[in-house]
């Protein structure tokens, strides 16, 4: 697959999810070495009461990402893939504007994958530092 079919699947997957309802956006992807990179505007729908960028939403914006880029490594027709670990670092505060999520591979097993997701803000500056394990699973038979 080209890098726009990967893109354009993946923003095609979204709809009727949580990152659709987040409006994140994938829009940039690498397969050696792997890397997607998504957006996520930050506007008073991903806030918490005191007008900040809620950390749920930064974490739901890790996930999704970490989860998508590791589809990418794995056949699709016979594995599934299941995050069991997230850990963020929320490092700085965002009020508004947009964040970008980057995530690299920090190991990629048989059963299990490692990524480090940062998500900065437009200027460059880490918003939160996240680690994602996914765990590789056999698809069950129908």
């Amino acid at each position: 697959m080209t890098k726009e079919e990967i893109l354009g699947l993946y923003n095609k997957g979204n709809k009727n999810t949580l990152m659709e309802t987040l409006e994140i956006k994938y829009t940039d992807v690498s397969l050696d070495p792997p890397m997607l990179k998504a957006t996520m505007p930050v506007n008073p729908r991903v806030h918490q009461p005191a007008g900040l960028l809620h950390g749920g939403a930064t974490a739901a914006l890790a996930e999704s990402l970490g989860s998508a880029s590791s589809f990418m490594l794995i056949d699709r027709e016979k594995f599934s893939v299941v995050g069991i670990e997230l850990s963020c670092n929320h490092v700085r505060s965002k009020t508004d504007g947009v964040v970008e999520a980057t995530a690299t591979v920090i190991h990629q097993g048989r059963s299990t994958h490692l990524w480090e997701i940062e998500v900065k803000d437009e200027a460059g500056k880490l918003i939160s530092h996240c680690k994602l394990t996914n765990m590789v699973i056999p698809k069950r038979k129908q």
